[in-house]
């Protein structure tokens, strides 16, 4: 995980925020490649939600619309969403280093045969357990202790436990509940009558516009909206790299239907949502399915179905898996909270009668944007001591943030001109990348780090000959083609790369 955040940040994916300043704990900036990849991302899942969304069950596409939401709502929002008054995690602290952690993020290791129980963060690998268990004075083996959540241990047994970063136990409080909400002050006075919430999540801006949709649209139950935008949540712990922070990007849409049609659409979304992930290059056996445990589920689902997860194999999870996206059946929950709240009527009436009046369900796939970044370039981040750069990046050529780079061979007044005719012709249709200073071996390199599938080279021959060198970024293989065939030849590559990532998803 390391060498993939500096790569990250040499190559300008991904930088701290405010990086001059030594940065600002869970925010990051997206440089020049990590915003086209987040771009791709973010339109290929626009586009099979809302421009081409899928056949539904019964061979007729589906209806899906998409609105853009304000980050700061009327405060009544958060409170009709349980978010104020529930939106909370439980947390302890560190009477000695004065540093907080989520209790659930904190695992114990435990054994009748100890007076001192060590506590570390979830993500804890063996060898560094070890590494203090043996600063402690403990035996090093860790199969002798059973390791137990801190959640699940009786506040009373807190005087053993020896919190992450000290060596005496006993330090750690009594959980306390700590809300996630970021406020702000709207207005010039800085009041509780002026108070205001950052949005945690992008799906109540859904609900609250759902009558102002099916007055303006020509839509009908069941249909989707869908919306894409920043969410903002005050983490006490955020850790590994862009995964947890406190300001990401969601993809979420919020699927209407009659309630007794809650169980197909969530098993239908659920396929789809699947085939998104591998048709943008996850591979199969880095994705698993998880159904949430009942003590998992959020307040909206208890009564209803549940919900489903579709979970990645990061390296910071390996061998488990981290949450990409959620399908979860909200049931009717959201939108009765606001009618009640509101006092406006949000039922809905089956247009070929007026007497079937109620309020929808909802099916909700929600997915993490920047989690999905983060997926893709762990994903394509492939070791290949064979070649100069050492590893290269396995994007798929639609999420790749450069199609093709183009490279004359020298910086001669041959070279360059015919390199810079070609990169014209193929920036009206593709992201490309002109690329002359260097040696060609250290542009290629520089080219597999970031991912970029084609590499054209304008050399003498083209002089000569009118032709070029590609060389493809995964096998290395090179071939000649004539330079007005270039555009021709990334189309096609492009066009047979999309059909073999809807192959891999079907």
């Amino acid at each position: 995980m390391k060498d993939i955040v500096a790569l990250c940040k040499r190559r300008g994916f991904i930088f701290p925020a405010s990086d001059i300043y030594g940065g600002l704990n869970g925010f990051w900036d997206y440089g020049p490649l990590g915003t086209e990849l987040k771009n791709n991302l973010r339109d290929a899942w626009w586009k099979q939600m809302v421009i081409t969304p899928p056949l539904g069950p019964d061979g007729t596409p589906v209806e899906i619309v998409g609105i853009d939401s304000s980050i700061i709502q009327n405060p009544k929002t958060w409170e009709a969403s349980g978010h104020v008054g529930g939106f909370s995690d439980p947390m302890v602290d560190c009477k000695e280093t004065k540093r907080r952690y989520r209790q659930d993020h904190l695992i114990v290791l435990t054994s009748d045969k100890a007076d001192r129980w060590p506590a570390f963060h979830e993500e804890a690998e063996d060898s560094e357990i070890e590494k203090k268990l043996k600063k402690l004075g403990m035996p090093a083996d860790v199969s002798l202790f059973e390791k137990v959540n801190l959640t699940k241990l009786p506040v009373a047994d807190y005087e053993k436990v020896v919190g992450p970063d000290v060596k005496e136990p006993g330090t750690l409080t009594e959980p306390k509940e700590f809300n996630l909400m970021f406020h702000t002050y709207v207005g010039a006075t800085a009041s509780e009558d002026n108070k205001a919430y950052l949005r945690p999540e992008t799906a109540q801006g859904i609900f609250l516009n759902f009558k102002n949709v099916l007055d303006s649209s020509r839509v009908k139950v069941p249909f989707g909206i869908a919306q894409i935008g920043k969410a903002y949540r005050n983490e006490v712990t955020p850790r590994n790299f862009i995964f947890r922070s406190r300001e990401f990007e969601q993809m979420e849409m919020e699927w209407f239907c009659a309630p007794d049609e809650a169980k197909m659409w969530q098993d239908f979304w659920f396929d789809e949502r699947v085939k998104f992930w591998r048709s943008v290059g996850l591979g199969s056996d880095n994705m698993v399915m998880r159904k949430h445990d009942a003590d998992e589920l959020a307040h909206y689902a208890k009564e209803g179905l549940g919900t489903s997860d579709i979970e990645y194999k990061f390296p910071f999870t390996d061998p488990g898996y981290g949450e990409l996206e959620g399908i979860a059946h909200r049931c009717d929950f959201d939108l009765k909270q606001h009618q009640e709240h509101s006092g406006t009527k949000l039922e809905y009436m089956d247009p070929t009668d007026n007497k079937n009046r109620f309020i929808p369900h909802v099916i909700e796939p929600a997915a993490g944007l920047t989690r999905g970044v983060l997926a893709l370039i762990c994903e394509a981040y492939t070791v290949d001591e064979s070649r100069p750069s050492g590893v290269y990046l396995n994007f798929t050529p639609a999420m790749a943030p450069k199609k093709a780079a183009i490279l004359p061979l020298t910086a001669k007044d041959e070279h360059v001109p015919l390199a810079q005719k070609l990169y014209l012709e193929l920036r009206e249709e593709f992201p490309v990348d002109l690329d002359i200073k260097q040696n060609i071996g250290k542009r290629y390199a520089r080219q597999d780090e970031i991912g970029t599938p084609y590499c054209f080279t304008i050399d003498n021959d083209t002089i000569e000959d009118g032709t070029i060198t590609v060389r493809e970024r995964n096998t290395m293989a090179q071939e000649r083609i004539s330079m007005d065939k270039a555009l021709d030849y990334l189309r096609e590559k492009m066009r047979l790369s999309g059909e073999e990532a809807r192959k891999k998803a079907a």
